[in-house]
């Protein structure tokens, strides 16, 4: 089984595939990211679908790389024969959509195979396939149809399309494979050579607009074109990863399915995205954060559906192995049922800083926070489940009652700042009130820090956000004594746990790996302190964690010095994208989003 750093995304910002470094793409759904995946290799082995282009003689050197600017993928493999390029991506056409590899001879003569294996319905499905009068090839089952086009000749052989062809130095040969509904006409092929430069075209277009500059801008814009390829075209939303069940800790069961919109990245999202020079998506986020969570503010979700779908129900898919035999495969996710108050803070900072950069306005809008504030009054004390969404009860998280501050303080500066009507001295004394039960309970004198959840001695990574959100600033003595509680006790191997998984409060056991995003909020903690030496350190340990195209997963392995968790994932790249801005400007995130 390929390891997670051994893969690269490609996508139509509709839904993504994950290309093995041995060019099978062994991840993808249709027509969503939370669709039904026909390839699944991923979650099993080859029978449960892939699709393979490669050498068929041993590959001597293996180099992979995206065109600049584009999620337009190639990979380089040398043989003792020569030397071939498969070209990969994606794109989405009116109903259907396409993936299109192309085969270019670089040197020699080399002879590959192609293997195509297709199984709806998470891998387990074998679908019907036909040959075509115009020679192409129709997989159907249920309500999906896959379209094969090539010129290369190829057979049926266990279940599975075959071919085994040679290119020459000089020669390019296509592939594509398009979805669509089965209930409509079969679709048209599209030509791979035009859809390729188009695809190009748009991604250099649009990366063009990135307003990042100096050493840090490549790894920025790498993060930032993975920021779009796992947001939706039509939506905004922007899911946190293109896979499921990717695992924390191999082997264990903490596999969880990441292709849904979570709130309480949506404060970080939006800033990585303004302050890069892309208002237009940072907008698209915040009409989507709108819709998702308008209704009544007692149903708000911690998560959604890439459109705004509440019911994302949990099952276990137990015809799958898992990723290196991680068990159970999940699909849906039940934390969509969880209480966390931290996401009402989220939401209220979000749209506050948003009106503070002028993306928004309106009474409907206030209406809304208005409502979502008054709910908050009515629970604020209560226990959640916190920010990890662990699954071992409720507790008093000191950082969802952070939270719980940030939305009390951001509606009484909305109503100081824009002159919004709201009752502002009622919520000035509600936000006292829950500063002073933080001070007083979330807080341990003997460990000069602030604590995991009222009454433990645990720590917690989210609590270095304590600076940023604006609750405390970053030279108090308990913040500092925090950051060096998280330095003392939830350091491994020069990165952050999020908290201690050894006395995990969830109850699953095994050692997670360390938490990236977790990682860089440490860097950003010395960029307050004014430890700018040690913040780029710890920065550029994390920028060399990333893949050879740039992507990381949720969490890092050092045991295993192997990536873990699901990938390529969406808050690891936004706390990239937000270190790397107050490493290098004057005006920075992390100072700007509490001041």
């Amino acid at each position: 089984m390929p390891r997670i750093e051994d893969y690269a995304i490609i996508g139509n910002r509709s839904t993504a595939a994950l290309v093995g470094r041995n060019g099978s793409i062994d991840w993808l759904g249709f027509p969503r990211f939370d669709s039904e995946a026909c390839f699944a290799a991923l979650l099993g082995n080859e029978e449960n679908g892939r699709w393979l282009i490669a050498p068929r003689s041993e590959t001597i050197r293996v180099q992979r790389r995206y065109r600049p600017g584009t999620l337009i993928l190639e990979t380089e493999f040398e043989t003792q024969d020569g030397i071939v390029v498969l070209t990969d991506c994606m794109q989405h056409r009116d109903n259907a959509a396409d993936v299109l590899r192309q085969v270019r001879g670089k040197r020699g003569c080399v002879s590959l195979r192609m293997e195509l294996s297709i199984r709806f319905a998470y891998g387990e499905i074998v679908p019907w396939v036909v040959s075509l009068a115009d020679g192409r090839l129709r997989a159907v089952a249920g309500p999906h149809q896959l379209v094969l086009q090539t010129p290369v000749p190829h057979r049926g052989e266990n279940l599975k399309t075959v071919a085994e062809f040679e290119i020459r130095e000089g020669e390019e040969i296509p592939f594509a494979l398009t979805w669509d509904h089965s209930f409509h006409p079969v679709p048209e092929s599209p030509d791979t050579d035009a859809a390729i430069a188009v695809i190009e075209e748009e991604w250099k277009r649009w990366s063009d607009s990135c307003t990042v500059t100096g050493e840090y801008a490549e790894p920025v814009l790498r993060s930032l074109i993975t920021l779009r390829a796992l947001s939706d075209l039509n939506t905004g939303g922007i899911v946190a990863a293109a896979t499921t069940s990717l695992p924390e800790i191999v082997g264990g069961a903490r596999n969880w399915d990441y292709r849904f919109c979570w709130l309480r990245d949506s404060t970080f999202t939006l800033y990585a995205l303004m302050e890069s020079g892309y208002r237009e998506e940072a907008n698209a986020w915040r009409e989507w954060l709108m819709r998702a969570v308008a209704g009544a503010p007692d149903r708000m979700q911690i998560m959604y559906g890439a459109a705004g779908e509440r019911r994302i129900n949990e099952l276990e898919l137990p015809h799958l192995s898992g990723y290196m035999n991680s068990r159970p495969v999940r699909i849906g996710n039940a934390a969509a049922d969880q209480r966390q108050l931290d996401v009402f803070g989220e939401v209220l900072d979000s749209l506050y800083q948003a009106r503070r950069a002028g993306l928004m306005a309106g009474d409907a809008i206030w209406d809304l926070e208005k409502a979502l504030v008054a709910q908050l009054e009515r629970m604020w004390y209560e226990p959640d489940e916190g920010i990890w969404e662990v699954r071992g009860g409720r507790r008093n998280f000191t950082w969802s009652k952070v939270m719980v501050w940030v939305a009390f303080d951001r509606a009484v500066r909305t109503m100081d700042e824009f002159g919004v009507d709201g009752p502002v001295n009622r919520l000035r004394a509600v936000r006292q009130q829950v500063r002073q039960e933080i001070e007083t309970k979330g807080f341990d004198a003997e460990l000069n820090s602030f604590v995991q959840s009222f009454g433990t001695r645990e720590l917690d990574a989210s609590l270095l956000l304590i600076p940023q959100v604006g609750f405390l600033r970053a030279a108090d003595s308990r913040v500092r004594g925090t950051v060096a509680a998280v330095e003392k006790y939830l350091m491994r191997d020069g990165f952050v746990e999020r908290y201690n998984s050894q006395s995990p409060v969830d109850g699953l056991k095994g050692r997670e790996g360390v938490f990236l995003a977790c990682s860089f909020w440490l860097a950003d903690s010395y960029v307050l302190q004014g430890r700018h030496t040690e913040a780029r350190q710890l920065f550029e340990r994390l920028l060399a964690l990333r893949n050879e195209v740039g992507l990381l997963s949720e969490e890092y392995d050092p045991g295993g010095r192997c990536l873990v968790g699901n990938f390529p994932q969406a808050l690891s790249h936004v706390a990239l994208v937000n270190t790397a801005l107050n490493l290098s400007r004057t005006k920075k995130p992390a100072e700007h989003r509490g001041g």
